[in-house]
């Protein structure tokens, strides 16, 4: 067995893929095709997630509550990121779906991509093919822009994507409904 040598940034896009397909039947190979990832890359990066606790051991499951434990209180120190300079690319944070219905910013945010129809802030993506995978998943595409609303945004922003994670990530295919993350909220912010 390969020496575990720690989880890069593209195994959060992995298992945030993963989390997308909710009950779907997922296969290492339709994931490499569709994030634009190596066969063996995705094969590693499970293996990785294995050992971390982060997929089932039988490798067919994300663990929904350790990874959304690891997104809220680990991801800002791991993959932390700033804003660079202005380019074209694909909206991101709070500069994208589900944040942009709810706040309003002259600040705009953009993973860097030639093809891309917004001019904004880059951010750097967790793996480099993420602009061009999005584009063909939209639930994809919203867990990615949340997720960097938890690496790059205020306080604010980081409340409501914690929110929009726990719904899309705990939510489907477990006990946790939207109610008792409301009321979980409520409670914790009295």
């Amino acid at each position: 067995m390969k020496k575990h040598s720690g989880m890069r940034p593209h195994d959060i896009v992995v298992l945030l893929k993963i989390a997308a397909k909710g009950k779907k039947k997922w296969f290492m190979k339709d994931l490499s095709n569709e994030l634009h990832i190596s066969a063996s890359e995705i094969s590693e990066s499970i293996n990785r997630s294995k050992f971390s606790g982060l997929i089932a051991p039988n490798k067919k499951s994300i663990m929904r509550l350790a990874l959304m434990d690891f997104l809220e209180h680990g991801i800002k120190y791991v993959y932390p990121q700033q804003p660079g300079a202005i380019v074209r690319g694909v909206p991101t944070a709070h500069s994208a779906p589900p944040l942009n219905n709810t706040i309003v910013s002259e600040e705009h945010y953009v993973w860097p991509y030639a093809k891309g129809n917004k001019r904004g802030q880059a951010i750097e993506p967790l793996y480099a093919t993420v602009a061009e995978a999005v584009l063909k998943d939209e639930k994809l595409y919203e867990l990615l822009a949340l997720v960097d609303a938890l690496r790059v945004g205020r306080a604010r922003e980081k409340e409501i994507a914690i929110r929009e994670l726990k719904i899309r990530i705990l939510g489907e295919g477990s006990i946790i409904d939207e109610k008792s993350i409301d009321s979980k909220l409520t409670n914790k912010s009295l």
